[in-house]
């Protein structure tokens, strides 16, 4: 839940979603989502409740305005939580959703390039 100073002139109450990153040791938003009450609505001319009978009035409707998840941002979290020396873990809750050969864990195929350049260096330095 966002503090009411950090919120913008639309949205009433806003809420974000965020996940632990390791390698920079801090939170980061993946997704926000904002109440923004009838304040869009206003500008739009987005009402509801109309009629065409004389004296009914009609209300404008309250809108939610979010992101959808940041997709490779949240791919970036699971591998930073997740990762071990031989490959990625895969989290409980997406193993049903991984091919059976990846259910447990996505192993790493070749060396990472910073493991390849110091093989190639001591290898430069031994000659």
């Amino acid at each position: 839940n966002i503090v009411s100073g950090e919120l913008n002139n639309a949205a009433a109450k806003k809420f974000d979603l965020e996940a632990w990153f390791p390698g920079s040791g801090k939170f980061r938003e993946l997704v926000s989502c904002s109440n923004c009450l009838e304040y869009q609505s206003r500008r739009l001319k987005i009402r509801y409740g109309q009629t065409k009978k004389l004296n009914e009035s009609s209300e404008y409707v309250h809108m939610l305005n979010a992101t959808m998840c940041a997709t490779t941002r949240t791919i970036c979290a699971i591998l930073e939580n997740y990762q071990t020396d031989d490959g990625i873990v895969v989290p409980e809750v997406l193993k049903s959703l991984m091919p059976k050969k990846y259910s447990e864990k996505i192993p790493f195929v070749k060396e990472a390039p910073v493991e390849q350049e110091s093989k190639t260096a001591s290898a430069a330095k031994k000659k």
